[in-house]
């Protein structure tokens, strides 16, 4: 396979060759995949890179509902359009049921007190004139939420609401709203959604990995079955029907990729001239595959990460740091630096001005209309400290 060819299909897919410029957050989520969300700016990132999408935009979609913050695949979290709530909410379902079932195997919890216990949540936030925040609903249900104790905060579960919560969530009876309105932090209230997405959804389980298959293959071809359980989560035999229910043709090595897309692939040539991006460290040109080595070259394979000089960008699961990209080659590697506003960058081809312009841009949106670019929520300014030194350390 020719993995510059690939790797320019796969940047263009992605829409980060400026080609979904006048598209709507939902659109853009649609044709280029789910955004992750860790607490931090990739969702507003993921969109600005694909479609020049302000925080305003974004945060207007969200508010209206046409993109929603939602446990998906594998139970992570993740922002989709309105479109594909009810494949998001199936694919994520077994992550809150495996949490449970935990729960009373080792924390002294039954189903029938989560179930009352989501019964009077259903209840609170209907009567509410406002979303509930967490706080909010122990102060109303009081002894009805019980503290898991020592033995719960060890698991990471301190009492029996967020049980409740995530299955209501995953069943499309709750909606979480972004406190504030802002998609890149986990503070979140909770109201009562009417109707649920799931209220008329074909909730086969066959049919909804079908579903998931004929979606990602769509954002992510070529893929192999392995990428693709990856970021299903599906067991091997489900996988495979789902597979054998989408019409893919292999390219070879396994590469799988939709059969209506086979002749655009094979008529496609990799532009001559860069296209730059700059993206999220989960942004979907690498975590729909989370193989980050399909994006290095091989000259970039033994470069040192810098948070962890010792170990090399070739031995990675995932990236180091946020991605600089051309035509889907990781270029470099770059972090915002909140004490002197600007993008910190670390450089493996010469700076060209598309280059420059690229991180002009990128630095302008994060300054003027984000504030600061956190990888995920527990990215601070003190522990970010660490990656800018890195970056600027040759």
């Amino acid at each position: 396979m020719d993995l510059q060819k690939l790797r320019a299909w796969w940047f263009r897919r992605q829409g980060l060759a400026h080609r979904l410029d006048g598209t709507s957050p939902a659109e853009v989520l649609r044709r280029t995949g789910w955004a992750r969300t860790v607490g931090g700016s990739n969702p507003y990132l993921t969109l600005f890179a694909r479609a020049g999408i302000d925080r305003a935009t974004a945060d207007r979609a969200a508010a209206e509902v046409a993109i929603c913050e939602l446990p998906s695949a594998r139970g992570c979290t993740y922002l989709l359009p309105a479109e594909d709530y009810a494949v998001g909410l199936a694919a994520g379902a077994g992550a809150p049921r495996g949490e449970l079932a935990a729960a009373i195997k080792h924390l002294d919890v039954t189903e029938t007190e989560i179930d009352r216990l989501g019964e009077a949540v259903l209840s609170a936030v209907t009567e509410a004139d406002e979303p509930l925040q967490p706080q909010d609903l122990r102060d109303r249900l009081g002894d009805a939420v019980r503290s898991l104790g020592e033995a719960g905060r060890k698991r990471g579960v301190s009492s029996t609401l967020p049980l409740a919560l995530g299955l209501l969530q995953s069943a499309g009876e709750l909606r979480r709203v972004p406190v504030d309105g802002r998609l890149d932090q986990q503070r979140y209230g909770y109201t009562r959604w009417t109707p649920s997405p799931l209220a008329d959804a074909d909730l086969d389980p066959d049919h909804l990995a079908a579903e998931l298959a004929r979606r990602y293959f769509a954002w992510a071809g070529p893929a192999t079955l392995a990428h693709f359980r990856w970021f299903s989560g599906l067991g091997a035999a489900v996988a495979k029907r789902a597979l054998a229910a989408t019409e893919l043709t292999d390219l070879g090595d396994g590469l799988l990729l939709p059969a209506d897309q086979v002749a655009e692939y094979e008529e496609f040539t990799a532009p001559a001239d860069p296209e730059y991006a700059l993206v999220g460290w989960i942004d979907g040109i690498h975590l729909l595959h989370r193989d980050l080595g399909r994006l290095l070259d091989p000259a970039d394979v033994d470069r040192p990460s810098p948070l962890e000089p010792a170990k090399r960008l070739g031995e990675l699961k995932d990236p180091p740091c946020q991605l600089i990209m051309d035509r889907g080659r990781i270029v470099g590697l770059w972090e915002f630096d909140p004490t002197t506003e600007a993008i910190v960058s670390r450089l493996f081809v010469p700076e060209d001005d598309g280059l420059r312009t690229a991180i002009a841009e990128t630095e302008r949106f994060i300054v003027e209309q984000l504030g600061d670019a956190r990888g995920s929520v527990l990215d601070s300014p003190k522990v970010r400290s660490a990656a800018v030194t890195g970056l600027l350390t040759d």
